[in-house]
């Protein structure tokens, strides 16, 4: 494990740490957790296989001790918590865990600069798509697996400011848990991450020992009926595959006859697709820590497939790279040890001028080729969305030099601010349009 801190006293040498983190996670039932932070007090990162669970623990050490840590768990990390998970080998432009410690959370920074991407180009085909998903399939017809969640990556040029890019996804995507870390160039490569994953890997209060998850599994287009997507065989068969994943998971961990089901097959409507989740809960032994958590559920079920051990030797003799932050773990733990971790989906991974995002379907005996592929579509408007800055347009009427039920007007640009993350002064808007007023 690195550790990197100032010593104390500090030396000549010394390079003040550098690390940013934005935190926007909606929480059940309580206000978001929202926060901004700077100047770390010190950085975790795992760059090996052994260093993972240390870098957990001492993350969790000190949020114990007052302190806050945001960071993130590569889907290669999953070999530190049981060998036989099969990965391909990690992405060499990014740590394998890193968690940035501070003392508090700081005021919001400058306003983020401008960005630019190129074309998003696949790894895969929707030819070698098709095939992969073949072969996905005859291995489920020979017992092997009956369910894998197959990704691709898509690859853009970047320039600018990630937090620019950031700021993009979260209007493309609002109402996500938001998470944006920058190491700067701690490790000799510089790296952010930017997610607006709308899926929850984990929440986990110590004190009571609650341990909830929501898997995310089953997709439809956005503007097709609720109803379809909630009657669809397919799509409850491929979420409930996953939520007997996450039960077994939860069990290894939790006190017996304590594992249950709350929610079944709810359907969450994001901005360009349908998902179906599930809530699985559980109460946790005593004396069990953060790392012990992620040993039991670490890579997320609805990532990998199930059996998970059959499903990732799938994925990682199919797949055609690493898949890093995506289909990990992104987070924070707070002071106390409460932590929240998104599972790593739409999610923006940024080093060396370049630009990854994962996009992937789960494939069950009742996959197609085409539908798939298709979802994989659907789940990328997201980033295209965000590659392609918007504005908002409210159209009025005006007679008499005045702006027909301006109050309508107002409500209406309140909702669409709020949807797609715009910042909106009311006091202003209404001078413009009252200036609107005067000169026509």
């Amino acid at each position: 494990m690195r550790w990197y801190a100032p010593t104390t006293p500090p030396k000549p040498q010394d390079r003040p740490l550098y690390a940013r983190a934005f935190i926007d996670f909606p929480k059940d039932d309580a206000l978001p957790l929202s926060h901004g932070f700077a100047a770390p007090r010190a950085l975790l990162v795992a760059e090996r296989v052994e260093e993972v669970m240390p870098v957990i623990r001492e993350a969790e050490a000190q949020a114990q001790q007052g302190r806050w840590a945001v960071g993130f768990v590569a889907y290669e990390a999953a070999t530190a918590f049981d060998t036989a998970l099969r990965t391909l080998a990690p992405d060499p432009g990014f740590p394998l865990a890193a968690f940035a410690v501070f003392d508090a959370p700081t005021p919001p920074c400058e306003a983020p600069s401008a960005f630019a991407c190129g074309g998003w180009n696949a790894d895969m085909t929707r030819a070698a798509y098709g095939e992969k998903i073949a072969h996905i399939r005859d291995g489920i017809a020979e017992g092997a697996h009956y369910q894998v969640n197959l990704t691709m990556r898509l690859a853009s040029r970047f320039e600018g400011d990630p937090r620019g890019l950031f700021q993009a996804l979260r209007r493309a995507q609002p109402h996500a848990y938001a998470l944006y870390l920058d190491f700067g160039d701690v490790s000799g490569l510089g790296w952010q991450i930017a997610s607006v994953s709308p899926e929850l890997f984990f929440a986990w209060e110590p004190r009571t020992r609650a341990l909830l998850a929501r898997p995310m599994k089953g997709t439809a287009r956005a503007d097709a009926p609720p109803e379809a997507l909630l009657a669809s065989p397919k799509e409850r068969a491929e979420n409930l595959m996953i939520v007997d994943l996450l039960r077994n998971d939860i069990a290894r961990v939790a006190v017996e006859g304590t594992v249950c089901v709350p929610k079944l097959f709810s359907i969450e409507t994001l901005s360009t697709v349908q998902q179906m989740t599930s809530t699985v809960t559980g109460t946790v032994r005593p004396k069990t820590a953060l790392a012990g958590i992620f040993a039991a559920l670490f890579p997320c079920g609805s990532v990998t497939g199930a059996p998970k051990i059959a499903a990732m030797k799938s994925i990682a003799a199919l797949e055609t790279g690493p898949r890093g932050p995506y289909c990990g773990a992104l987070g924070i733990i707070e002071p106390g040890g409460a932590a929240t971790f998104s599972v790593g989906i739409r999610t923006v991974a940024i080093a060396n001028g370049t630009a990854v995002c994962g996009v992937g379907s789960g494939v069950t005996w009742d996959s197609n080729a085409a539908d798939e592929y298709e979802e994989c579509i659907m789940k990328r408007r997201f980033l295209l969305r965000a590659s392609a800055p918007f504005e908002l347009l409210e159209t009025m009427r005006i007679e008499d030099g005045a702006v027909v039920i301006l109050h309508r007007h107002m409500a209406r640009l309140a909702r669409a601010a709020e949807h797609f993350g715009f910042p909106f002064d009311e006091a202003e808007v209404r001078h413009h349009f009252f200036s609107t007023e005067k000169t026509t």
